[in-house]
């Protein structure tokens, strides 16, 4: 049974940081790109960052960059994103998502483009805030 599993969320103080990990299973994770997606209340999900499967390429949306900081473990199957810095608009549930990786993906121009990731986890909420 294929499984993305978000773990990590919470309230969270400005300014703070708080580690996001995504723990694969049921599929060769590390032949497959992974996404970091979020949606706050009222919004469209946005793609916030990307990571191809060896970890050299990263891509950030300009929201995140400087910010964030994606990575991935392929010997325990399990993605991670570190949130630094946080404010009231990084407030979402944050989903990470999983695509098999082509030699034109994910690149810089596509990463974030949803309709090339095959599974997706269920999310976990990210509140900011006092």
């Amino acid at each position: 049974q294929v499984q993305l599993v978000e773990s990590g969320g919470g309230l969270v103080q400005p300014g703070e940081t708080r580690l996001l990990s995504c723990e694969a299973s049921g599929f060769q994770f590390g032949t497959y790109g992974v996404g970091w997606f979020r949606q706050s209340p009222g919004k469209a999900r946005e793609a916030i960052s990307g990571i191809t499967v060896s970890g050299r390429s990263k891509y950030y949306a300009d929201s995140v960059k400087g910010r964030f900081i994606v990575d991935r473990d392929n010997r325990d199957s399990v993605a991670y994103l570190q949130l630094n810095s946080v404010n009231v608009e990084d407030t979402a549930v944050y989903y990470c998502a999983a695509g098999p990786q082509r030699d034109n993906w994910p690149s810089f121009s596509s990463w974030g483009d949803e309709t090339q990731y095959t599974y997706w986890g269920q999310g976990t909420q990210v509140t900011v805030g006092s």
